[in-house]
């Protein structure tokens, strides 16, 4: 993002982000955080157990009909950097909904915690802190497929 953060997209209708974006059924997963922190990785943990690649390094976001879409840009579409290989070929997923935004620098102090919403282009998105996460790209998966549970509900 050049040292623009999400927050600068706020209020606009398209973006090209410094992200990498996955998604599981329809639902995609924007990963973001400083250069280095591992979002390739991650995204690859997750391609390898059934995640299909939307976009790295680079994820264009744009408002379609109150959603907010990430996408390749086409000169990169179906490539991902493994750091130390090189550029590697994956199966494009094609534009897919923003579902939750997973940030690598936040770190997350509860172990249940409350829903935290971030504001992206001009559509709320649930966000997860998640670097020090253990078992991260399996309960990305999951989340992306199954949803996940309000601890208050259990007590009901």
């Amino acid at each position: 993002m050049s040292g623009q953060t999400l927050l600068d997209f706020q209020d606009k209708d398209h973006a090209i982000v410094h992200a990498t974006c996955v998604a599981v059924g329809g639902c995609g997963a924007l990963i973001v955080g400083r250069s280095g922190v591992g979002k390739s990785g991650l995204a690859l943990q997750m391609i390898a157990a059934g995640a299909i690649l939307v976009a790295d390094d680079r994820v264009e976001l744009r408002m379609v009909d109150g959603q907010v879409l990430a996408d390749a840009p086409e000169s990169i579409r179906g490539l991902i950097e493994a750091r130390g290989i090189g550029l590697v070929r994956a199966q494009p997923a094609g534009a897919t909904e923003v579902t939750y935004v997973v940030d690598l620098d936040q770190t997350e102090q509860a172990r249940l915690p409350d829903p935290v919403t971030i504001q992206l282009l001009r559509q709320t998105v649930p966000l997860l802190r998640a670097a020090a996460i253990p078992n991260l790209p399996a309960a990305l998966l999951q989340l992306l497929k199954m949803g996940r549970v309000d601890p208050d509900w259990l007590g009901t």
